[in-house]
This record gives structure tokens, C-alpha cells and sequence, in this order.
């Protein structure tokens, strides 16, 4: 059997209805794009779905029509792993190791991490929306394919611009 083909997944969340040029820039030439919720409006899905196939969940802010018609969680299969997106980490509902899922992505914090439990990546791509206190504004890039997933998180706003 072959090994699984080289994916890059976009990871980006708590957009809150914010389309950065900087985040449309970093994700070019992903494979496919997973939102971790606080989309903010069909407009941010409609910039991302531009450039890959997107995976969406629902985040608490996602309060309008639109929004609600989003799910809470969702799975996909990229690179021979699944994922699976929900966006507060706080409410996850499945052991993820007994379930197969190699990767939990989740959002709300707004504070960028990844961390390993049981061998499943935990990762939360941090906030591309509008700055909340002094947190960074990023997203991250996943590698997927042969060997462990990678992580690589962006800044979309440089520390000159910090203010932004």
C-alpha cells in the first residue's frame, strides 16, 4: 500500500466575519481549508472556498441564519488522517484516539497551541479575525502525508503592525 499524497490543510478560525488579505495570501495553494468556527457571515466562506474545499463547524458568534445552518462538529479525511473540527475544545464529545481521528482542530481561545495527547494532535490555528487583547493574529498551516502531522502557524499581522 502507498503512502497517503503530501496535504496541506488551511486551519484558521475566528474570522468573526474579518477576510484578512494577509490570511487569503497564506492560504494559497493549500489542499483544503478547515474553519474552527466564529466564521462571521457566508462572505468569509465564500473568500476561502475560492481558493480550496472548505470544512466549516460552528462557533458561539455564529448566531444568524447562516451561521446557525452551520454543524457543530464535522470530520474530514485528508492525507490519510481524520480530522475532526469543533470549535470550543471544552465541549468535545468523543474520545478521539478510541474513534481514530489523528488530529482535533478547535478555535475560541483565539490563542494559538498544538499539543499531543494519546497520539492525537490537538491544534488551535489562533484568531485571523480582529484582534482580541494582545494575542497574535495567525493561522496555521498542517501537513499531512507520511510520518507524524506538522504544524506551521503564520502571523498575519507582523509586531510593527501589532496595533492592527
Amino acid at each position: 500500500m502507498a503512502p497517503p499524497e503530501p496535504v496541506v490543510v488551511g486551519v484558521i478560525s475566528d474570522t468573526h466575519g474579518l477576510v484578512r488579505p494577509e490570511a487569503l495570501a497564506a492560504l494559497a495553494g493549500v489542499d483544503h481549508i478547515v474553519h474552527a468556527g466564529d466564521v462571521g457571515g457566508q462572505a468569509v466562506f465564500d473568500a476561502l472556498a475560492a481558493i480550496a474545499p472548505v470544512t466549516v463547524v460552528r462557533g458561539n458568534n455564529d448566531r444568524d441564519r447562516w451561521g446557525r445552518s452551520l454543524p457543530e462538529t464535522a470530520e474530514v479525511r485528508l492525507g490519510g488522517a481524520r480530522i475532526y473540527a469543533i470549535h470550543d475544545l471544552a465541549e468535545l464529545a468523543v474520545d478521539p484516539r478510541a474513534a481514530g481521528i489523528a488530529v482535533v482542530v478547535s478555535g475560541h481561545s483565539h490563542k494559538p497551541a498544538q499539543s499531543y495527547d494519546r497520539d492525537v494532535l490537538y491544534l488551535n490555528p489562533g484568531s485571523a479575525g480582529p484582534r482580541r487583547f494582545k494575542l497574535p493574529i495567525c493561522l496555521a498551516k498542517l501537513h499531512l502525508g507520511a510520518g507524524a502531522p506538522a504544524v506551521e502557524f503564520v502571523d498575519l499581522v507582523p509586531p510593527a503592525r501589532a496595533g492592527s
